[in-house]
């Protein structure tokens, strides 16, 4: 093969690579390698001068824009140039010269473009192709990080990553009941922001980290005092620090450290440097799609070691069984490693994983330890035909969209399916296990120490084989069963909301328990008596609470349970207080109850409901910006409702006075 050709192989290869890693699809190759074939590609460019215009040196990476989406595509009012890379501390030192810098974490999620225009936000834009993007603006209120109103009333552009942290993308991914998990936490987070589903999104929890201040209309020419004004204005920015030329190693070594500490949730693939001197950063010229002056990204030269495989772990979540490397212990960046996920069974045979194999192994990001090439491989290796879990019989299926290969269960009463139940059992709405994380729980499921609730309760069986477990030592586990023993003194209507009944939630479980009490729920259950007369319940949740009762084991294990806890504010209550009758909407922020809940609390405790939304039965909306024109005021006039504040509220039913 000529130099041209391979030039053009790996324009290909890079490309395709591009696509599924900004689409939110499975990864085509590790950062690493990709890393690779791109300095590969730019000194082949560099040695015969062919550039070609489709090749990845001369565009800026983007997500792809989604033709399905109902996203309107957006050009970009300053366009989203790439930053120019290197992997040399000397690079970034002969970059700033005798200026002062400022150094940052490149993060590794999604680039988002806001504007705001008389204070308020008007409009959230992917970076897509640099040039124009998908505007996803109706997702404002279910990503966190940066405010809807300003105090600034002029124009302003800011530019940010949208990132899910590694704490909920594993929690995300344990629970996915598909065919399709997702590769890592960017990957994740590109596929959330494509969603036309607003409360599916907000359950990933992505948050907006600011990373520049494109335009203000306002002359501010320090990157700091920049920086600054918009953590006054409320938006969360990326972690940054001042220096020059003769600090720049320390800080990359300060900020690098973190990372490899693992004190860094946020999903990082390097580091940034720009200019103090905004006006200057502005003067620089533009070469290719690189602008000179905007910044330079340091990337971390992966470090890799060759180790010999054990064997390969099959474990089960939700249903899909998939495939974990256990090799001998390797030393990397500072920690051993012992073992790393091969996602499914098409990443097996793209890497070419052996039952008798030498793997390569780096941790991508400084984090997540990764498989990245196979030698001395036989190039097969068998799948289980049953279920780690259950011992049921395994099916493989190939995905329509990406042709990828996964293993699933058959049985639809497995418990490795049970992770979303086991997690809402756990939460601090429910029985507020600290500790206990899905991972944890699936990783228990798995060796068989968990196959109801109840066995949460008799973990201490197993300490001393769990604390051989990685992660796990003393400490741990003394901390998670101290947190058992804490949560086996619970409220009623949490206990209820544990046990994962269908269509019950936790406001459901409230009227459960202030009619009935826990005894005359366990009653009625008992003698199948149904619940449609207690307000809010009605036929349909009534049947579902019997039917829960009824199969399997449940009736079995809530007896069980109940000899395992001391349940307290388990009687009915009677109907009394000022507010009895009233329902109130409340919206907005707060600032003399600590937060809506303590509102909602206080008014359910006076006899009053709270609602979601206005309607002909609401009292009051509640709202501390009495004039705005948010739909909920605006429904509230139209319906001749009082639209009251906080301090309205108080004096007139009084309240807490305790300030946030």
């Amino acid at each position: 093969m000529d130099k041209k050709e391979r030039i053009l192989e790996l324009i290909s290869l890079l490309n395709k690579a591009s696509d599924a890693y900004y689409g939110g699809n499975d990864e085509l190759m590790s950062n690493y390698e990709w890393d690779s074939f791109f300095d590969e590609l730019m000194s082949l460019e560099e040695e015969t001068g062919l550039v070609f215009e489709d090749s990845p040196t001369q565009k800026v990476s983007s997500e792809q824009l989604d033709n399905d989406s109902k996203a309107e595509r957006v050009i970009h009012e300053f366009p989203a140039l790439s930053l120019a890379k290197t992997k040399s501390v000397e690079d970034l030192k002969d970059w700033a010269g005798n200026r002062d810098i400022w150094i940052s974490y490149k993060l590794d999620g999604l680039t988002l473009v806001l504007t705001y225009d008389d204070g308020m936000l008007s409009t959230i834009v992917t970076r897509g192709s640099g040039v124009e993007g998908n505007n996803i603006t109706f997702l404002k209120d279910v990503i966190s990080g940066f405010p809807n109103e300003i105090s600034y009333k002029k124009h302003m552009v800011v530019r940010g990553e949208a990132t899910i942290s590694y704490t909920d993308f594993d929690n995300i991914n344990a629970l996915i009941d598909d065919d399709e998990k997702y590769a890592n936490p960017r990957n994740l987070a590109s596929g959330t922001l494509a969603l036309d589903d607003p409360f599916k999104v907000k359950e990933r929890h992505v948050c907006f980290n600011a990373f520049t201040l494109v335009h203000i209309d306002d002359d501010i020419t320090s990157w700091g005092e920049r920086m600054a004004f918009l953590e006054k204005e409320g938006f969360t920015t990326v972690e940054h620090e001042k220096g020059d030329s003769s600090s720049i190693q320390s800080l990359v070594d300060k900020f690098t450290k973190k990372v490899e500490d693992g004190k860094m949730d946020i999903p990082v693939d390097g580091l940034v440097i720009c200019y103090e001197d905004n006006e200057y950063a502005k003067g620089g010229s533009v070469t290719g799609h690189h602008a000179t002056r905007a910044g330079l990204a340091f990337k971390w030269a992966d470090v890799s070691a060759y180790t010999k495989l054990k064997y390969v772990e099959w474990s089960c979540a939700a249903s899909t069984i998939s495939p974990v490397a256990v090799f001998e212990p390797v030393s990397l960046e500072g920690t051993t490693v012992s073992r790393a996920s091969l996602c499914n069974i098409s990443e097996m045979e793209r890497l070419g994983i052996g039952d008798d194999c030498v793997v390569e192994v780096i941790k991508a990001n400084k984090i997540i330890p990764k498989v990245i090439s196979v030698k001395e491989s036989t190039n097969s290796f068998s799948i289980p035909s049953v279920c780690p879990v259950c011992g049921k019989e395994t099916k493989l299926l190939i995905s329509d969209k990406s042709k990828t290969k996964t293993l699933h269960c058959t049985n639809a009463d497995c418990v490795a399916k049970w992770g979303q139940k086991f997690s809402r059992f756990v939460s601090k709405s429910g029985m507020d296990i600290d500790g206990l994380s899905i991972q944890t729980m699936l990783k228990f499921i798995n060796m068989g120490y968990l196959r109801s609730f109840l066995d949460i309760f008799h973990l201490s069986e197993h300490a001393d084989e769990i604390m051989e477990l990685e992660g796990f030592g003393e400490k741990s586990m003394k901390n998670m069963l101290d947190a058992i023993d804490k949560s086996r003194n619970v409220k009623a209507v949490n206990f209820v909301y544990s046990l994962c009944i269908p269509m019950i939630g936790l406001d459901a479980a409230k009227k459960l328990i202030s009619s009935l009490g826990f005894s005359g729920l366990v009653e009625r259950l008992k003698t199948e008596v149904g619940f449609e007369d207690i307000d809010g319940i009605g036929k349909e949740k009534s049947a579902s609470i019997l039917k829960w009762y009824s199969e399997g084991e449940n009736a079995r294990i809530l007896d069980e349970l109940i000899n395992e806890v001391e349940l307290t504010d388990a009687e009915a209550k009677v109907s009394e207080g000022d507010l009895l009758g009233l329902t109130f909407v409340i919206t907005g922020d707060v600032h003399q109850f600590k937060n809506r809940d303590e509102f909602k609390a206080y008014v359910e405790s006076k006899g009053g409901k709270v609602a979601g939304s206005v309607s002909n039965k609401t009292a009051y909306l509640v709202n501390n910006d009495v004039e705005s024109n948010s739909s909920k005021n605006k429904k509230a006039k139209d319906l001749g409702i009082p639209i009251i504040s906080e301090d309205d509220f108080i004096e007139r039913f009084g309240g807490s006075l305790n300030a946030n």
